[in-house]
């Protein structure tokens, strides 16, 4: 039968049979290279369903339930994906239905695990998760096997929840501890009585081991989805924001923790560096970072590299040029040059191609390690979306576009997976996540108080600093 008989068969009929109807779709599904470009949402998400015969790509499983959240809520697409699911199983006659649904539901399985074990953040939506209990139930009314493989796969996805709750009411009593304020900076020699860095440890390797700790701990509980999360309010087909629900906008919350933990470690370093009293214990400190940097470097650790290197670049550091004549500062230069923000941060990108080889490569799971710069990575998403319009003029969903975004985020997704392979030393840990810090206004002051002010604006800024 010729492809313009087929159309008008299948429009003759009304489009009844559900699975003609996504043979239909599918002509709405625009290839070039064998490689999907654009189509309708609708087909979209019925390309998404599978059938008896059919199973969607796990590429394209990935890509879809990673970027459909640009379009429509992941409520909404779970609740229509089930939905055809189970209505391309009706014949009308209730035995046939059974065993037709019998011989999809592994086939559902499959799809709802893949979406609970990659996007289980999605299911702090309580809609989501009575959707699955609902289909859980209709499972269970046709198929032992999948039932069992339903339970399993919820206790999972239960047991991953728990442990993200864990994490963030963790991360929230750090965050607490962290905000008391440092001793009064009215005496410098007050303030200096505090522990600091090198009484805790003396070791650039061990300080950048346990910074890669930290690292790794919390890049494992972003999801991806976040990713795309921070920019899905708008569907450029419409002329209104998507309302987010409580749930989904919490759902950017460990990024933005991600990304506090960054300018934290940046103001820890400016901390150091500006608290001690004498100006040879600053310079020692300042030496010290820049060895946990190149050693930061060496692991593949990018995002503390460039927090220490952001710390010893503000202000307040780099204006004390008594204690920086007394660094050899040979080895921060080149650290400086490798993350240079020049053309596109180029040298970077370089070295982390070269992180990611020796990754892809390694015999040793210290070698697999790769820790980006993570600012610069959501950058890099941020314009990609913002580059390339998220719908054609002919309405349907720039695919091309929803292809590289998850390019982007699946490599993220290995490189967080990596499991650290050095030991824990709690005590610095708990310094690195806990010690109090100083805020701009106090780094200033605690700045001139370890060099004076060398011109009138330096003056003028202490005074005001001191009268706050």
């Amino acid at each position: 039968m010729s492809l313009l008989k087929l159309l008008v068969k299948y429009w003759v009929s009304g489009l009844t049979n559900d699975i003609n109807k996504h043979n239909y779709l599918l002509l709405f599904m625009c290839y070039h290279d064998n490689s999907l470009v654009s189509a309708s949402l609708e087909a979209l998400i019925q390309h998404l369903v599978p059938t008896v015969d059919y199973y969607p790509d796990r590429s394209y499983v990935f890509t879809f339930l990673l970027s459909s959240r640009l379009f429509l809520h992941p409520y909404e697409l779970m609740t229509r994906v089930c939905h055809l699911c189970v209505e391309q199983q009706r014949s009308g006659d209730a035995l046939l239905d059974k065993i037709r649904f019998r011989e999809v539901a592994p086939k559902l399985v499959q799809l709802l695990t893949e979406w609970t074990e990659t996007f289980p953040y999605d299911f702090r939506d309580e809609r989501m998760m009575r959707c699955l209990k609902d289909m859980t139930h209709h499972v269970a009314r046709g198929d032992e096997y999948s039932w069992r493989a339903m339970q399993q796969m919820t206790q999972r996805l239960i047991k991953r929840l728990s442990a993200l709750g864990q994490y963030e009411e963790a991360v929230a009593a750090l965050n607490a501890v962290a905000m008391e304020r440092p001793a009064s900076l009215k005496s410098k020699q007050a303030s200096g009585q505090r522990s600091d860095v090198l009484s805790v440890c003396d070791d650039p390797f061990i300080l950048a081991q346990q910074l890669t700790h930290i690292e790794l701990d919390r890049l494992s509980f972003i999801g991806p989805e976040e990713f795309i999360q921070t920019f899905a309010m708008k569907d450029p087909l419409e002329n209104h924001k998507v309302q987010l629900s409580p749930d989904v906008k919490r759902k950017t919350s460990n990024l933005e923790a991600y990304v506090n933990w960054f300018n934290r470690l940046s103001y820890l370093v400016a901390t150091e560096i500006c608290m001690p009293v004498k100006k040879k214990h600053r310079a020692r400190i300042i030496e010290f970072f820049i060895d946990v940097a190149q050693e930061c470097f060496n692991i593949g650790n990018f995002n503390s590299l460039m927090a220490i290197i952001t710390g010893m670049n503000m202000s307040p550091v780099s204006r004390l040029k008594k204690t920086w004549s007394k660094v050899n500062t040979d080895k921060f230069e080149i650290l400086e040059h490798q993350m240079d923000p020049s053309s596109n941060f180029s040298n970077y990108r370089t070295a982390l191609r070269g992180a990611t080889q020796r990754s892809e490569t390694a015999h040793s799971s210290q070698e697999k390690i790769v820790i980006p710069f993570f600012s610069l990575l959501i950058k890099d998403i941020y314009f990609l979306n913002e580059g390339c319009a998220s719908r054609l003029a002919n309405g349907h969903i720039n695919f091309e576009k929803l292809w590289e975004l998850a390019k982007q985020v699946s490599e993220f997704l290995v490189w967080r997976q990596v499991i650290c392979p050095f030991d824990r030393d709690r005590r610095i840990l708990q310094y690195l996540v806990t010690t109090p810090v100083f805020s701009e206004d106090e780094l200033h002051l605690a700045s001139y108080e370890s060099e004076g002010p060398e011109n009138n604006m330096e003056k003028d800024s202490r005074r005001s600093l001191r009268w706050v």
